[in-house]
């Protein structure tokens, strides 16, 4: 159309002009065209509308006239599927392998003009698949890649501006869908090989099933093999309920007889169960009888063909060659199965050979009927790979495969009634593996429910709640949800951004954090690729010895490490052939090298566009630990603690299991682990493994972590409360046994033990002023209960918690919460917390008198403290006077018979107890006659006793006297107790007993007036003269430890003469003084011995004989 001057552009003929155009372009213009407001605007408009129909044109220009192979069977019912596919939003085409549906379904939309406002997108599995695919389809049409047909594939891009048609793996398509939710830059969208159900194929036909109604012009193709199509056809069922059509096209096959062999089997009457190999060799023979041909068997595991190896190689076929074909063979070894051979091949396999390669020249099919299905475990959260039997559908699958050149023969080693009851289809991916990955896009897409999803098997709730669990394990959710959907954290959008498995992200994401991305990013990338490193069946101790020098003996992880920064020196020192020699030298797959490098480059392209920094490692450079933690982010629940000195190891859940023996941690196995994979075959198996520290597992759990507390007690050193915390993760013990603050445990419960224990209790050590003066008034007030010897006086823990608590605050746990908050609450208010001395007692506490009760106890000059103890059966129970040490030789017990006044009456009543029972009878009742007697005594005129007896008898009582009463008898309390006190006011000794007391301390005594001695002591001479020792002082007065002390000077005779020395009692000065003074007596007077002691009795004369002291000579 014109759009100049003179043809004024209309907005309606713009409309109308849109439908030339891309529906990307479409959808921007249009709203563009709703804004429009003036002739200018509308002029660019078109302008831009010209250049976007001119795309088109040239697209549709590039388009060549399409040929069919007339040898297809596709190719019979083009017209068929053209029809459809004009006439319907979706149709379902099912047809077996080389049915030609996968190369000519494309060319059938271009011919029907799809492909030119969108593109034509073509799913496939596999990356391999997605390029071949492609080059078929362009060869076909005579063109290269990359201009009608193009393909993208996570390496690589080969889709330009006039390409049509887009062969893709279906994760780039659902990669495609988080940037363009409505997929408009398709017209046609080819879902290939839907019967594979794999979990991306399952989740974009549900999520097709919801965007079809919002694109009508959107046109969807399933294709699959004749495996339940119709489950397909309901499922894009049209709104009155009318499945989907359903187109099948037959494949190019030859009749295939189905024979059955069970290897259980009545013989002769007998149940034989036949050996499972010598059933394989046997079902062999019969298949080598019938004619020439290759043998395909079927097994479900590597270690089943390596056995059927070595019993087919025991028979010792002529012209036979065995081959093994399973994922682990190197490149080359998987490839001999397509090379050119000799006589007969029996081929052993694993499911690889059902639908994902297709061996030539197979004229037999052995089906041992069991495969290894990777099931998740709800129950152990890990993936499984048991050995199950095979469902009908594989079960044909495999019979189909000697169909393919002539009639083939298939034996089933497996009765036709097992074959009938086992299920018709296996399980999709969806019903047997974790749904974390798709909850986390359908939450980045913002679909909604995952339960209300259009899958076309729902999965169980339990799955959905599985991968919601492991999504919340790497933090990737929050706690909340937002109209019924999980909410994405941060690192959930960034886990959601990169193209690998969730767990690997989240290792992505925590290197990032740590500084060590690119050498995660390195591991990482081994980790979701098949491994480098072969292991030929023929040379796995050659492999073995090679790959022996990349081995850590703490982490398989480093290990890829190794290997890496060996390829790239590797790579650097060698020519591109030379190189790849080196490699094949050393059992490393070249392809495979090639695509790690690939995905490493990828995934830091990606992280780059992230903002994330990943500089390139240099070995020497790199943190293990930092990268351990790293990965451990997305292994949380692969982790294990080893059980005891076994190999075993208790992991989540319950789960127990042990390292692959291939691991270089197999033989020495850490204390605790991580694994990159657990497996479940024969037992449950930890692959790629490496040490951890369980501190690591404590900082990345955070919230997922289980502490159980026990034994809440209370620490003086801390000022707080503590517990003993164990804390598991899933089960696993990550500490044992560790003492926390309760305060985190339980702030209520810390609160009230720092009150009762700190506050209270006075269980701290503080400098606070308040505290120390509130104690010296709640000891001034127990030693009120002390005096009255009844409780309930001073008031109850209660009322004091009751106090604290209504003055602090909710968050005062611990001495530290409590210091930091006073220092600045006493600026304003600092008798906040001080006790009011008269708040503390009780009503009744007024009779407490200290004329009742006194503190002091005068004895001659020296006021003595008095010290009260309630406390029956305690040895000082009652009262006590205080007596330091150096006076206590100069005490005695006079006086202390009448106590304090507020115990005399008690005193007097239990005395008047003691009495013989015909006096006591004549004074009862015994406190009526105490209280009458007590204000007639007069106290401490003499001793109690004979006071209160003649008070007693003018009363009334019996010729009653002193001696008739049993002091002793008395109870405990009603004795004074005497104790001994030393310098620092301790009681070091206490006794009822003051003479027992004063015996015991009596070295104490003499040290105590040590000071007295030096100035009063004369060392000893042979005789006394005014002169040498001069006049004795009768006492000397000096203070020992703040106390007057008067001690007693006397002489005393020693070896050689007298001397004089202290005594700390006046009896025992006068005892000495006598002695050495009669001493001195008997040196200066001559008397004659003999006639001294004559007619002395024997025994004097034998005293004076042995006097030690001697006398004067003779």
């Amino acid at each position: 159309m014109s759009t100049s001057s003179d043809a004024p552009v209309t907005r309606d003929a713009l409309f109308e002009r849109l439908a030339h155009v891309s529906l990307t372009d479409e959808r921007s213009i249009r709203r563009r065209l709703h804004k429009a407001r003036t002739p200018q605007a509308l002029a660019a408009i078109a302008a831009d509308v010209e250049r976007a129909a001119e795309k088109v044109s040239l697209i549709d220009a590039g388009v060549p006239p399409i040929d069919y192979p007339e040898s297809l069977p596709v190719s019979a019912r083009r017209e068929d599927i053209a029809e459809a596919i004009r006439d319907n939003q979706v149709v379902i085409i099912a047809g077996e392998t080389g049915s030609g549906k996968t190369t000519q379904i494309p060319k059938i939309c271009l011919d029907l003009g799809r492909g030119r406002r969108g593109l034509i997108g073509h799913t496939q599995p596999r990356r391999l698949a997605a390029r071949t695919v492609a080059e078929r389809i362009a060869e076909e049409i005579g063109q290269e890649i990359g201009e009608t047909v193009g393909y993208a594939i996570r390496f690589d891009d080969r889709v330009s501006s006039t390409s049509a048609v887009k062969l893709m793996t279906d994760g780039i398509l659902l990669a495609e869908m988080q940037r363009d939710s409505f997929l408009n830059k398709y017209d046609t969208l080819i879902i290939d090989e839907a019967h594979e159900r794999s979990l991306n194929i399952d989740f974009l036909l549900g999520y097709l099933r919801r965007l079809l109604p919002k694109r009508p012009e959107l046109k969807v193709i399933v294709t699959s093999a004749t495996i339940d199509p119709e489950r397909f056809a309901e499922h894009f069922a049209a709104a009155d309920g009318t499945p989907a059509p359903i187109i099948e096209v037959s494949g190019r096959t030859f009749p295939v007889e189905i024979r059955y062999r069970p290897m259980e089997f009545e013989r002769d009457g007998k149940v034989v169960d036949q050996d499972p190999l010598d059933a394989l060799c046997e079902a062999c023979e019969e298949l080598m009888l019938e004619g020439p041909g290759d043998i395909l068997c079927f097994f479900p595991g590597e270690r089943d063909i390596r056995d059927a190896m070595e019993a087919i190689e025991g028979r010792k076929w002529k012209g036979v060659e065995v081959t093994p074909l399973f994922g682990r063979l190197s490149n080359q070894e998987q490839h001999r199965v397509f090379q050119p051979h000799s006589g007969r091949r029996i081929v052993l396999s694993t499911n690889i050979a059902e639908t994902s390669l297709t061996v030539p020249g197979i004229r037999y099919v052995v089906d041992t009927g069991t495969a290894r299905i990777s099931r998740y475990s709800t129950r152990n959260k890990v993936q499984r790979l048991p050995i199950e039997p095979v469902s009908q559908a594989s079960a044909n699958q495999r019979s189909g495969r000697c169909g393919r050149v002539a009639d083939g023969i298939a034996i089933r080693l497996y009765s036709e009634e097992d074959f009938a009851s086992r299920p018709e289809f296996t399980d999709p991916e969806i019903l047997r593996t974790n749904l974390a990955s798709v909850i986390l896009q359908m939450t980045m897409m913002r679909l909604g429910d995952i339960a209300e999803f259009p899958f076309v098997q729902k999965p169980e709730n339990r799955a959905i709640r599985d991968g919601l669990l492991l999504l919340h394990e790497l933090g990737a959710l929050t706690d909340e949800e937002r109209n019924g959907e999980p909410v994405l954290t941060q690192t959930g959008r960034d886990i959601a951004r990169l193209p690998v498995d969730p767990r690997m992200a989240r290792m992505l994401v925590e290197a990032n954090r740590l500084g060590e991305l690119d050498a995660v990013l390195v591991i990482v990338s081994a980790m979701t690729i098949q491994d480098v490193r072969e292991r030929p069946m023929e040379q796995q101790a050659q492999a073995d010895q090679k790959h022996a020098r990349f081995k850590d003996a703490n982490s398989d992880f480093l290990s890829f490490l190794k290997l890496w920064d060996y390829i790239n020196q590797s790579r650097d020192d060698l020519t591109g052939n030379a190189f790849r020699r080196r490699m094949k030298d050393e059992y490393l797959h070249y392809m495979r090298i090639r695509e790690w490098y690939d995905l490493v480059r990828q995934l830091r392209e990606v992280t780059r566009q992230l903002g994330w920094s990943a500089r390139h490692d240099v070995a020497g450079d790199r943190s293990p630990d930092a990268i351990h933690q790293s990965l451990l982010a997305g292994l949380l629940s692969h982790i294990g603690s080893r059980d005891g000195n076994s190999r075993e190891f208790k992991g989540a859940r319950g789960t127990r299991f042990m390292i692959f023996p291939g691991s270089s941690l197999a033989k020495k196995p850490p204390e605790f682990l991580m694994a990159g994979e657990l497996v479940e075959t024969s037992r449950l198996w930890a692959r790629d493994v490496a040490k951890i520290e369980p501190a690591w597992v404590e900082k990345l759990a955070g919230p997922l972590l289980r502490h159980q507390h026990s034994e809440p007690s209370w620490s003086r050193k801390r000022a707080s409360g503590i517990a003993h915390e164990k804390s598991t993760l899933y089960g696993v013990t990550i500490v044992a046994d560790r003492v926390v603050p309760y305060h985190r445990v339980d702030p209520e419960a810390a609160r009230d033990m720092f009150i009762r224990h700190a506050l209270i209790e006075g269980d701290w050590t503080t400098h606070h002023t308040f505290f120390h003066s509130n104690v010296e008034k709640l000891e001034a007030a127990a030693e009120i209960e002390e005096k009255a010897r009844r409780r309930g006086i001073i008031v109850d823990e209660d009322t004091l918690f009751d106090f604290y608590d209504s003055r602090l605050p909710a968050t005062i746990t611990t001495g530290r919460h409590f210091d930091t908050w006073w220092k600045k609450e006493r600026q304003t208010n600092p008798e906040m917390l001080d006790f009011d001395p008269d708040s503390l007692l009780g009503a009744d506490a007024g009779d407490i008198t200290e004329e009742a009760f006194p503190d002091k106890w005068r004895k001659g000059s020296i006021d003595y403290d008095l010290e009260y103890r309630f406390e029956p059966g305690h040895p000082q129970d009652g009262v006590t006077i205080l007596v330091p040490i150096p006076l206590l030789a100069g005490m005695d017990r006079e006086g202390f018979d009448w106590l304090v006044p507020v115990l005399r009456e008690e005193l007097l009543t239990e005395l008047i107890r003691t009495l013989p029972k015909e006096l006591r009878k004549t004074v009862v009742p015994a406190p009526d006659y105490a209280a009458r007697a007590l204000p007639r005594l007069i106290p401490y005129e003499g001793p109690l006793v004979e006071q209160f007896a003649g008070v007693l008898r003018s009363l009334g009582g019996r010729q009653i006297t002193a001696e008739d009463f049993r002091p002793a008898a008395l109870p405990a309390h009603l004795k004074m107790t005497f104790g001994a006190v030393d310098r620092r006011g301790k009681v070091v000794d206490a006794d009822k007993d003051l003479g027992a007391l004063i015996q015991r301390n009596a070295g104490s005594i003499r040290s105590s007036v040590s000071k007295a001695s030096r100035t009063s002591e004369a060392k000893a001479v042979p005789k006394w003269t005014p002169e040498n020792l001069g006049t004795v002082a009768e006492e000397v007065q000096t203070v020992v430890d703040g106390h007057e002390v008067t001690a007693y000077p006397a002489l005393v005779a020693a070896p050689g003469g007298v001397e004089i020395r202290v005594y700390p009692t006046k009896a025992a000065a006068e005892a000495s003084m006598m002695t050495a003074t009669l001493t001195l007596l008997l040196r200066e007077i001559s008397v004659n011995a003999n006639q001294m002691t004559k007619g002395l009795p024997l025994q004097q004369r034998v005293a004076v004989d042995n006097y030690p002291h001697g006398g004067a000579a003779g």
